[in-house]
């Protein structure tokens, strides 16, 4: 039995919210301990990517409280969602963390899960769906990177933030939350060997049993009241950070 202890983190969105971006430095100094492990699955920047020499001068901050925690000894993870899953190296070789940009199956606290960030798993419309799989072209990634970055990424934060507001009709939301979970406890009852299936995306918490210590995990969105999830040799759990 795995005496690790996993910090799961979605959805934080940073970038526009000072409070939200100094919770979680807070968190981050704070609250994982030298040999647990931090897993950020998807969308915690708000915008995320990196060109040959340059990274977002916005994501400064975090990514050094992420430097600082895990010089301390703490392992670090990271998804890439529909808002941030452009990396080419960043992760790996300055933070030494591991980086994947779509799906990847991982042991967490001694649990197989199957991590994700969620987003085209549950999309109510077509067009979203269409969204998703154009931006995730490699093609996509390489005419993007000829734009000059100030041009670039101003565009983008305009084009999701209107995306976004549309995207978080409560209706649409509720919607897509249910076809998620539907479609994870599916994966489960398909996937004996997983005893974890882990997504985020819809921006609402789940935790649901599907057998014998076997779960669906959606930790909720940290841009949402500092949502996260602790796994560890019970299995997991939702929580709430509350900033000191």
């Amino acid at each position: 039995m795995s005496s690790e202890t996993v910090y799961v983190l979605a959805d934080a969105h940073l970038g526009a919210d000072p409070e939200r971006a100094a919770a979680l430095h807070e968190f981050l100094a704070t609250v994982p301990a030298p040999g647990d492990h931090v897993l950020l699955n998807g969308d915690l920047f708000e915008f995320w990517f990196e060109y040959g020499r340059v990274i977002p001068r916005a994501a400064f901050g975090t990514l050094a409280r992420l430097a600082a925690m895990r010089q301390r000894g703490v392992r670090l993870s990271v998804t890439g969602g529909n808002h941030d899953r452009w990396g080419r190296g960043f992760w790996e070789r300055e933070l030494d963390a591991a980086f994947y940009r779509g799906a990847a199956e991982l042991s967490l606290a001694g649990f197989r899960a199957y991590v994700a960030h969620g987003d085209g798993v549950a999309e109510p419309r077509t067009g979203s769906r269409l969204l998703h799989a154009i931006t995730r072209h490699p093609l996509t990634a390489a005419a993007f990177r000829w734009i000059h970055p100030d041009v670039g990424i101003g565009l983008v934060e305009r084009l999701s933030g209107v995306a976004g507001e549309r995207n978080r009709l409560p209706a649409a939301v509720e919607r897509a939350a249910a076809v998620q979970r539907a479609w994870a406890t599916a994966l489960l009852a398909r996937r004996a060997e997983l005893d974890l299936v882990v997504l985020g995306h819809t921006h609402r918490a789940a935790l649901v049993p599907a057998g014998e210590r076997r779960w669906y995990l959606n930790p909720g969105a940290w841009m949402d009241g500092f949502r996260y999830a602790v796994i560890g040799a019970g299995g997991p759990e939702l929580k709430t950070y509350r900033p000191r």
